[in-house]
């Protein structure tokens, strides 16, 4: 059912890639309600993650299909822009479009952890961030 669903995903939204948020289930679900809610509508990942052979890089104007921590679609989302900086100068306007934290401290904090969990942190890291809108609720 996963793989027709994602097939017929695909159809309608050509050149899609298939992602998934956060690296739990707890995190996965999190963020997937965050931006049901309309409070998250930014993302980050390290560089680093897409240059070695990981995810595709986001890029403006294409539909995204974001799944749930068992491989069922949940969202799509349309990526509006996409910026490569370091982590050092993330500033407070991005870091809360995340919708994760009230302050650039609390978001600093969290990602830093969440890095260092996931193969390392550096205030000079690259980071890929992406702004989007969310299109589709698949849940809906």
């Amino acid at each position: 059912m996963t793989t027709s669903l994602i097939a017929t995903l695909k159809a309608r939204y050509p050149g899609a890639e298939t992602f998934t948020f956060g690296d739990s289930r707890e995190l996965s679900d999190r963020l997937i309600s965050l931006i049901r809610s309309g409070k998250k509508r930014a993302t980050c990942g390290a560089l680093r993650d897409f240059t070695e052979g990981g995810e595709a890089l986001p890029v403006p104007g294409r539909r995204d299909i974001a799944l749930d921590w068992d491989g069922n679609p949940a969202l799509v989302i349309e990526t509006t822009q996409v910026t490569i900086r370091r982590f050092c100068d993330v500033g407070a306007g991005f870091a809360l479009a995340e919708g994760e934290d009230a302050t650039l401290e609390g978001w600093q904090e969290g990602h830093r952890a969440y890095f260092e969990r996931n193969g390392g942190w550096s205030p000079e890291m690259e980071l890929v961030c992406e702004r989007f809108s969310l299109i589709e609720d698949l849940a809906r």
